[in-house]
Order: C-alpha cells, then sequence, then structure tokens
C-alpha cells in the first residue's frame, strides 16, 4: 500500500458518505483489478485489507450496517478427535506418514479447522484468499501435522528465482 492508495480510499469514503463497507471494498478491487488465479474478484482480499488499515489507524470504516452474512466466522468448532496421550517414540516407528491434500467441505476440512482452532497455539479464525491445506497422519492414521499455505507463498520472487521458474512454470507447479 502507497500513501497514494490509502488518500484514493479516503477520498471514496469522503465523497460517497452513504456508502458501506461492501460498496467501498467492491469499488477497490474494481479499480484495482485485484483477482484470483480463477479471474475471480478478489473481494475478502479487499474487505481484510480495509479493516488492516482501520486497525492501524490509517482509516476509518463507517459502522457495519448489519450482521456478518458468513455463518462460519462465528460459529464453535467442534474438539478434533486426537489422541489422548501424546504420540511418543521415534519418527521411522511412526511410518509411513501419509501427506492428503484437505478438500473443503471435507471430514479432513472440519477435522483441519478443529486441529487449528483447539491444538496451535495461536488457535485460527479463518484465511483469506486462496490457500492449499495438507493433513499428515501416522501410519495408524493418526493427525500428527497440519500444514496450511497461503496464496501469498505461491507468488514469491526469491523462491522463484532460486528454482529457475518463469511466470509459466510456477502456474504450472503450483
Amino acid at each position: 500500500m502507497t500513501g497514494a492508495d490509502i488518500a484514493l480510499i479516503r477520498a471514496l469514503l469522503a465523497a460517497h458518505p452513504s456508502w458501506g463497507r461492501t460498496p467501498l471494498s467492491e469499488e477497490l478491487w474494481r479499480r484495482w483489478n485485484w483477482r484470483n488465479a480463477q479471474g475471480r474478484l478478489k473481494d475478502m482480499g479487499a474487505r481484510t485489507l480495509l479493516l488492516k488499515l482501520e486497525g492501524a489507524g490509517h482509516i476509518r470504516l463507517p459502522p457495519c450496517q448489519r450482521p456478518s452474512s458468513n455463518g462460519l466466522r462465528n460459529r464453535r468448532v467442534p474438539v478434533a478427535p486426537v489422541a489422548p496421550e501424546p504420540i511418543r517414540g521415534a519418527l521411522r516407528d511412526q511410518q509411513p506418514l501419509r501427506v492428503s491434500l484437505v478438500t473443503p467441505g471435507s471430514d479432513d476440512a472440519r477435522l483441519f479447522h478443529g486441529l487449528l482452532v483447539h491444538e496451535h497455539d495461536l488457535g485460527h479464525r479463518n484465511t483469506v484468499g486462496e490457500n492449499l491445506r495438507y493433513l499428515v497422519r501416522d501410519r495408524q492414521g493418526r493427525p500428527v501435522a497440519c500444514a496450511l499455505f497461503g496464496s501469498v507463498a505461491w507468488k514469491c520472487a526469491a523462491r522463484d528465482a532460486f528454482l529457475g521458474w518463469d511466470h509459466a512454470t510456477r502456474e504450472r507447479n503450483l
């Protein structure tokens, strides 16, 4: 974000006092043509940006006009079923490990989210934008690790240069 970007947001807020947060975020992603890899406009990215700018004191957003339509935001996440005792022993005794891609809406997605919410030191609320989620299980099928890669990690110039990836190669490999 530049000072000019913040000035644009302030100007839009001043020029359209009747706008709520949704029209403001929609105007921003239209002007900036924020799109994901599938070409869809990045609405949640714009909303998250606005909240972060407000939190840092750069802008003042209008008050929320209605409760969130995202029913998932404030729901209680069930505790993930984990082994009652810690898994002990050498890694070689837990192998083979199985790494699986977590697909949205699956049982693994609910388990993954529950593990992050209840077992991670920082907890977990939600993710913004596209991401890849992996669940790792030991030889007995017990979950032993979660890996979450946000879209930011998908485009990393230093990594791409190290690997010798151009734009087309990165798109194909990720």
